[in-house]
């Protein structure tokens, strides 16, 4: 126990001191200030802008920046389509694979990387040529990933600037932030991470003898480490192989379970010291990086608790001790486990190293109500902050509404406008998880494939909505989602969770953009101080706890006490 707590302690300041210079560099990135890597990326960028012919000093207003973001992730999500279901024709497939069959698998998967979801009803490795893993689903982690960070800069741009009619141009923003963020950082973790053993090769998968001598086992190979390096950073998390960063060709040692969930909070905990450099208020980035690290605690404290106390019933009748390892890989330990599941599920990566559907009830109850929160626990590239400031709105409104004054961010005048933005972008994937979920659980399509009877089960169906809507990717492995109806259900999830946040985000950012700044008064209240970062965390906790305790208490919550009663389904 006391090495699991220094590895937490260890994982915090080291996340911390590396997000901090990575902060005020991405800030330079999106403010064009001059780097010390100019002379590397600036050629590249203007190559790309000749090319594209993007007008880099035209800025698009808010609706300007919707459509084209709109446009671009359409026909990539119409190209990853593609590519599937004419992989069999396509170079780079040296177990000449199929096409993706059938059509409903394929457009899932297509909707999922596009989201930046990466959730996978397929086994990759039987599923997924090098061609297309390398060329449209790795490429697709990098836009993805790029799509959330443009519109947390823009959202950004429109709370700092004042009487503005723009937020910024899209395109310049993507390339930005593959050119001089996304990119560099992936070739940097690829080498450390073929360092430590992850395969990175093009070979034919290997035929070996196993240890017994009698019986040969194909053994995958592939680009892993390349694809795995944007998978953490890009907080999309789509594996490999099926078995994700448990298996040993992803994550083969504690070193890299260790940088592989620091490298899925970095770039998320670096917007927002940028933030703060942007704001021209360094304290603004501390109060939001402050009520994220305390949520992140509050969960991982609690998820690892649950853990470490496993389950009675298993003691009870002598199958092991009570600290349950089952589900969780014996090179991580409990420790490991527990960190990585609660930063995966904290930041919308959705990759894992132990199967969630093995933790005790209330270890999967954190899983899933982090990404029911609604991606503001450090959250996604991009995501989390745009996600966090929802909550901040709704905190200071409320606040606004304590001390009789008209609420204010940054100087600037929050109204029925932002308000109600901020209250549509928080319900749209509440609304879509709770209906997905109740008709997934009356139905014969949803309930065919369980695995699992009873509150487990259902805590399976909830899982596997609460991943799709807020772009998360993991599951509970419990629930055979690969039919028409999951397909296709969990399909219309990923969209709306993701677009459904991303347009009240940019409605907000020109709605900010436009409004002057005035100077803090008597009746101002702070929004850099402990107080704030409190009330901030409450909002989360109240707005979720509101939202999801029906559910929850049907699921995992009274799965739980059945547990501790030493019953079982």
């Amino acid at each position: 126990m006391t090495n699991d707590l220094i590895m937490f302690a260890l994982f915090l300041v080291i996340l911390l001191l590396l997000a901090l210079p990575l902060g005020k560099y991405m800030a330079k990135v999106f403010t064009q200030e001059k780097t010390l890597f100019d002379v590397v990326f600036k050629p590249i960028e203007k190559l790309i802008y000749r090319i594209t012919g993007v007008k880099e000093k035209e800025e698009m207003n808010w609706k300007q920046y919707v459509v084209g973001l709109l446009i671009f992730n359409f026909f990539g999500m119409i190209l990853v389509y593609l590519i599937q279901v004419w992989q069999d024709v396509l170079p780079f497939n040296p177990e000449n694979l199929a096409g993706v069959d059938p059509w409903h698998s394929a457009l899932n998967t297509a909707v999922s990387f596009m989201t930046n979801t990466n959730w996978q009803s397929y086994s990759p490795e039987t599923t997924m040529s090098y061609f297309t893993q390398m060329t449209v689903l790795t490429v697709q982690n990098f836009m993805s990933a790029a799509t959330g960070l443009a519109v947390a800069v823009a959202l950004i741009r429109g709370l700092t600037r004042k009487n503005a009619k723009t937020i910024g141009n899209f395109w310049v923003d993507m390339v930005r932030s593959v050119v001089w963020v996304l990119l560099p950082l992936s070739i940097i973790f690829s080498v450390i991470l073929v360092q430590q053993g992850v395969l990175q090769n093009l070979s034919p998968y290997a035929t070996v003898q196993t240890l017994d001598g009698g019986t040969e086992q194909k053994l995958a190979m592939g680009p892993v480490a390349s694809q795995e390096a944007i998978k953490m950073l890009g907080t999309n998390g789509g594996g490999f192989f099926n078995a994700n960063s448990a298996h040993p060709f992803e994550n083969p040692t504690p070193v890299s379970n260790f940088l592989q969930v620091l490298s899925i909070f970095l770039i998320p905990a670096g917007l927002v010291f940028a933030f703060g450099h942007m704001a021209k208020d360094k304290r603004q980035g501390y109060a939001i990086i402050g009520a994220m690290t305390l949520l992140f605690i509050i969960m991982l404290g609690t998820l690892y608790t649950s853990e470490l106390s496993g389950n009675p019933i298993l003691s009870s009748v002598g199958v092991s001790s009570p600290t349950s390892m089952e589900g969780k890989e014996v090179r991580f330990g409990i420790g490991g486990s527990a960190l990585f599941a609660t930063v995966t599920t904290a930041a919308s990566c959705g990759a894992v190293n132990s199967m969630h559907d093995s933790f005790t009830p209330l270890g999967g109850l954190i899983t899933m109500l982090q990404m029911k929160l609604g991606e503001v626990i450090f959250g996604g590239v991009g995501a989390g902050f745009y996600g966090m400031m929802m909550m901040v709105i709704i905190t200071v409104f409320i606040v606004g509404l304590m001390v009789g004054r008209t609420p204010e961010y940054l100087g600037k005048k929050i109204e029925a406008r932002e308000t109600t933005m901020a209250t549509i972008a928080i319900l749209i994937p509440s609304i879509v998880i709770l209906i997905g979920s109740g008709i997934a659980s009356v139905i014969d399509q949803g309930t065919a494939t369980l695995n699992n009877a009873g509150p487990h089960g259902l805590s399976e169906i909830i899982y596997a909505f609460a991943s799709a809507a807020a772009n998360n990717g993991s599951a509970f492995a419990g629930l055979g989602a690969n039919t028409p109806f999951y397909n296709l259900m969990l399909s219309f999830n990923m969209y709306v969770g993701r677009f459904g946040v991303i347009i009240p985000a940019l409605a907000i950012a020109g709605s900010m953009a436009a409004k002057k700044i005035s100077p803090p008064g008597p009746g101002t209240f702070p929004t850099t101080n402990w107080l704030f970062v409190v009330l901030l965390v409450s909002v989360v906790l109240i707005v979720g706890a509101l939202t999801f305790l029906p559910v929850l208490s049907l699921g995992p919550i009274v799965e739980h006490l059945l547990m501790l009663q030493g019953t079982t389904f």
